[in-house]
């Protein structure tokens, strides 16, 4: 066997997404792009923003000495300052840029973390639904995610993550907005973990971290805020991308910002560096951190996704589907009528290409992924149809 059984079994049960995705490749190429209506991976429909190619062409042209060299591990020391200054304002408290390490996305950043935090069998807590790849994360340094049930309305259910936590708990993992719900958390909410966890942490004498993975941050409807994580809770870091708000996600570039409060947070910075080094990242494109440094807050038209997603809601609406309208990203996650893989396979029939909720440890949903044209909203339109006559 060329690949190791640990591996085989992975990706046997890999991520829905991308088997959809690669579905969907197939049928356009049989039947056409206009006759296929894919719903399956959150590629940012809004183009970047003019002054994000202005930056990366005056950072393209630079010949100084070195400028594609080597650099610290945890990034160059002037866009670390941009980010902590930016974030500093927006969170109300103060960050350096010591408490900023620049990675290879968010999805980089969230291994960088678990690379430095984990030992095998700790336990990263994550409410459910959530985006499948963390499994994969956590296990990659032996630790075991632990999905909590959410509120019928996919808010954090704090009792049952109060009763989940143990002295095996090393973290919990939040994501908000919401992939795949479009949940926001809201500040009481989030506020209330952090005591929680501030309870847990002493009763247990040792530190349970929480994380906040916030790439959809900036997309945000209906003025709903986005509470700060680092303001709730001490021992806290925040993992970011500007992979959807600037429509960069091939870039690969973002950050995880360290509460400056963290216990022990000299000991943590040191340890995320080291890791974002031996995990073979090096270090964060070098030209992304140049662009981005001169760009801080700057996002496309957001504004976009909330008409697609008005649009898609008031469709399936009118049609019998029941979901919980999102307040944030650019997924709906729809109860399914019946078996939501059956269900799912039945709109594959139709040429509709959507995630089985089993895909993100929620089954008896399906998720659609509305960055798209509003074309392939509307085309969609019969096929939903057709199956809500059936089951609805």
């Amino acid at each position: 066997m060329a690949i190791s059984k640990k591996v085989q079994n992975l990706m046997e049960n890999a991520s829905w997404i991308r088997k959809m995705f690669e579905q969907g490749a197939k049928l356009k190429k049989e039947y056409g792009d206009n006759n296929v209506f894919d719903f399956s991976i959150g590629n940012p429909y809004v183009d970047p923003p003019e002054k994000f190619f202005d930056v990366l062409e005056k950072a393209a042209k630079d010949r100084s000495k070195n400028v594609h060299g080597y650099m610290s591990n945890a990034g160059y020391a002037e866009t670390r300052d941009a980010v902590a200054e930016y974030l500093s304002e927006e969170h109300a408290m103060e960050i350096f840029g010591e408490h900023i390490i620049m990675t290879c996305g968010a999805g980089g950043g969230l291994n960088v973390i678990f690379r430095t935090i984990l030992d095998p069998n700790d336990e990263v807590l994550v409410p459910a639904p959530y985006f499948v790849e963390y499994g994969f994360y956590v296990d990659n340094f032996g630790g075991i995610l632990k999905a909590i049930p959410t509120k019928s309305d996919f808010s954090l259910d704090l009792v049952e993550i109060k009763k989940a936590l143990s002295e095996k708990t090393k973290a919990v993992l939040v994501n908000s907005p919401n992939n795949p719900t479009g949940r926001i958390y809201d500040k009481s909410t989030i506020g209330e973990l952090g005591l929680i966890l501030k309870q847990k942490s002493s009763e247990y004498k040792k530190e349970i971290y929480l994380i906040s993975d916030e790439p959809y941050s900036k997309i945000v409807y209906d003025n709903i805020p986005v509470p700060s994580i680092l303001q709730s809770y001490k021992n806290s870091m925040l993992v970011t991308s500007y992979s959807k708000d600037l429509s960069i996600p091939g870039e690969r570039i973002g950050f995880v910002a360290v509460n400056p409060s963290l216990e022990p947070v000299t000991e943590m910075l040191s340890g995320l560096i080291f890791s974002n080094r031996i995990l073979g990242f090096i270090n964060a494109p070098a030209i992304m951190q140049r662009v981005v440094k001169d760009i801080q807050g700057l996002s496309g038209e957001m504004d976009v996704y909330r008409q697609k997603r008005d649009l898609l809601c008031d469709m399936l609406f009118e049609l019998g589907y029941k979901f919980t309208k999102p307040e944030g990203a650019f997924y709906l996650f729809p109860k399914s009528p019946i078996d939501d893989i059956q269900f799912v396979n039945e709109l594959l029939a139709e040429k509709i290409l959507a995630v089985p909720g089993s895909g993100f440890g929620c089954p008896g949903y399906f998720r659609i992924s509305y960055c798209v044209e509003d074309s392939v909203i509307k085309g969609a339109k019969k096929g939903f149809a057709k199956l809500a006559k059936k089951y609805l």
